[in-house]
């Protein structure tokens, strides 16, 4: 990154999960320059400050969620005046699933620098204790609170090809899990970790079932991310099968071609019908669906 003499600087920080040596040079370095600190919990801040053995020097501000939005035009002027104004959060990198994104975008849409020092995540750091496959990963931050919202939640992911990491407080940790299994079902693998690098650390793995029972016996204490395997990939439905289905939903009243379309997008279509006809996706893929239906329609009209 390019700056000028006297340019302000936007950095967001990593901090450690639990442990103060896993702090980087470079954030005890920016700890001690920083201008300005913005600090989602400044008892906290003070405190890794004090196990770092770093002075700050620069003026601490409060930067949690119920205060983010009034902060953004002080800060946001602060760089501007050509300070270094440092983001941290209580653990972890600001921006996931804590106060940060909001003064990043800010700071962006007027073109001033910004940039990030990594450190410590329990997003990447529970995938890679998970034992799970997580080449691809989606984040979904905290669970849902409310069981209604929590179980569409969960419907969303019975068909998610990657693995999935969200946050879970350890007091609906039960229910989180017990809902899992209900829809995800009860060998879909899991790892749920417990305060990550700390001196308590503990990883489960295994079925979602044995780790919502692990769960209910409780209680559970600490900081947990929860670490879900992709689903397997479904298997290619038989043409018997789709036909049966494009006959239920014409005896319904649909109409056949609106009945193929629907049934056409079924998970696992469309390798029967690249096998069948070898037709792309799309219209052509929902027309030879089609042909497949009405040929297969004649077959059993005939005597």
């Amino acid at each position: 990154m390019t700056r000028e003499p006297g340019d302000g600087l936007l950095v967001l920080a990593a901090t450690p999960l639990g442990d103060a040596r896993d702090a980087s040079v470079r954030f005890r370095e920016a700890l001690a320059a920083a201008d300005v600190v913005a600090a989602e919990d400044t008892r906290r801040l003070r405190a890794l400050a004090a196990a770092l053995d770093v002075p700050v020097r620069g003026r601490v501000v409060s930067h949690y969620d119920a205060v983010e939005a009034a902060r953004l035009p002080g800060l946001l002027d602060d760089v501007r005046s050509g300070r270094t104004v440092l983001v941290v959060t209580d653990a972890g990198m600001p921006a996931v699933s804590d106060p940060g994104y909001r003064l990043v975008a800010a700071a962006a849409a007027e073109g001033l620098p910004v940039t990030c020092l990594p450190g410590p995540s329990a997003v990447t750091t529970a995938l890679v204790l998970s034992g799970l496959p997580v080449e691809r990963f989606c984040f979904e931050g905290f669970a849902p609170r409310r069981g209604g919202e929590r179980r569409r939640w969960l419907e969303t992911l019975v068909a998610e090809p990657r693995a999935v990491v969200f946050f879970e407080s350890p007091h609906r940790l039960a229910e989180t899990l017990a809902a899992a299994v209900e829809v995800l079902g009860a060998d879909r693998a899991a790892a749920v970790c417990r305060e990550l690098t700390k001196v308590h650390e503990e990883v489960l793995r295994g079925p979602v079932a044995e780790l919502a029972a692990w769960a209910q016996e409780g209680p559970v204490r600490g900081e947990i991310t929860v670490v879900l395997a992709g689903a397997a990939p479904a298997a290619a439905p038989s043409v018997g099968s789709l036909v049966g289905a494009v006959h239920e939903r014409v005896a319904d009243g649909e109409r056949l071609k609106d009945a193929v379309a629907a049934v056409a997008t079924r998970p696992g279509c469309r390798s029967v019908i690249s096998t069948r006809r070898h037709s792309p996706i799309g219209e052509r893929r929902v027309g030879s669906f089609r042909s497949l239906i009405v040929n297969a329609q004649g077959q059993r009209s005939r005597p």
